[in-house]
């Protein structure tokens, strides 16, 4: 979390208590410390806690019960929708935007800072955005311009939607074949034919045909500091003493490649300080590199560019998304159309790092 010296307490505090909710650290029910107890934590007096509980309150996140104290809301229940309640989150956005600009963003940052924002709430919250048609599972590795488009699918083929959950590569496959996925999203290399994804699904599906449906080509590297400030551009360079290292969890492609990479060059894993970190997603390590609280991780330059910090490429990937064949026979020819028109275009020039030229290829297996 980062404030700034003006930013008021009470609104230091808030922010505080609506990060550990979001990262899951108080889950619903959880009670919050007692004023008084927040008071001691931060130094200041029991109104200025008040006013943070009251400023959560009246964002929904927390309640108060006379003589019980304040808790973590168990649940949020949305009214439904009306003129009205749209106009006013329409006055609302327009505030925050009138804000933001006057800071001095432009309006491609705040778009892009508004789709990181949904992007990590629905990866925190496991609530996929609602939507209409027949639901497609998909399992698999994050990908920062897949979370923006998903959306989007719905426009192409009106009888299925997309719901998103990030699992990693390895977890993606192990979903379909288990059934609880209908299509999975990878980028497993396989060091043996220094190959993508096929060489996985033969092992993990087989005697099954599966499409795999190329999403695009992307730049895996070293995401670091603005500026590269630590002069990192080897992995041998993650051994520097004192360097804070984030990493991917077991099952990611990117962390099944790192790992590779580190045996091919000799280099211990429990010598690098922060091989045990693990963040869920891309964003979420460039977050963590944007904030400080690392110095840098293996990700995808999309994430570096929409957080503006540094990029030292070490190598180029295919993410496949894929689709068995019963899936592909109703869905397969939308997916193609979605994945080829100017709408997702748009959104990989807009992130950088990807290359479209295999972009809704289809390449099969079994």
């Amino acid at each position: 979390m980062q404030t700034s010296d003006t930013t008021p307490l009470y609104q230091q505090i808030a922010e505080a208590i609506r990060e550990d909710i979001l990262y899951r650290k108080m889950r619903p029910g959880d009670q919050l410390p007692t004023i008084r107890e927040m008071a001691a934590r931060w130094n200041c007096t029991p109104g200025t806690v008040h006013r943070a509980y009251r400023e959560l309150n009246r964002q929904g996140l927390v309640e108060s019960h006379s003589g019980r104290g304040t808790s973590v809301i168990q649940s949020i229940h949305p009214p439904a929708p009306t003129p009205l309640r749209q106009a006013q989150l329409v006055h609302r956005a327009e505030s925050f935007l009138l804000e933001v600009l006057t800071a001095g963003y432009s309006p491609e940052e705040v778009e892009s800072a508004i789709q990181l924002a949904l992007e990590r709430w629905r990866v925190l919250s496991h609530k996929p955005a609602p939507a209409r048609g027949i639901k497609l599972r998909f399992i698999g590795s994050h990908d920062p311009a897949l979370s923006i488009i998903a959306p989007s699918f719905i426009e192409f083929s009106s009888d299925y939607h997309l719901e998103i959950q990030y699992a990693g590569s390895l977890g993606g496959l192990l979903a379909l074949a288990n059934g609880e996925a209908d299509i999975a999203g990878c980028h497993l290399w396989d060091h043996a034919t220094d190959s993508y994804n096929a060489p996985f699904v033969e092992r993990l599906l087989p005697g099954k045909r599966i499409a795999l449906v190329t999403l695009a080509h992307r730049e895996l590297g070293l995401i670091t500091q603005p500026g590269n400030p630590l002069d990192i551009h080897t992995l041998k360079d993650l051994l520097h003493p004192g360097l804070r290292f984030a990493n991917r969890q077991e099952g990611a492609g990117t962390r099944i490649w790192l790992d590779h990479q580190l045996e091919l060059h000799q280099i211990k894993r429990d010598a690098i300080a922060g091989y045990d970190r693990i963040h869920a997603t891309h964003a979420e390590l460039a977050r963590a590199i944007a904030e400080d609280q690392v110095d840098v991780g293996l990700g995808v330059k999309a994430a570096a560019s929409s957080y503006h910090l540094g990029f030292v490429p070490l190598a180029r990937e295919r993410y496949d998304l894929v689709v068995p064949e019963n899936i592909f026979a109703t869905a397969g020819g939308s997916l193609q159309a979605w994945l080829k028109s100017d709408g997702v275009a748009k959104t990989f020039h807009m992130l950088s790092g990807y290359n479209m030229d295999e972009t809704g290829q289809v390449h099969w297996v079994g």
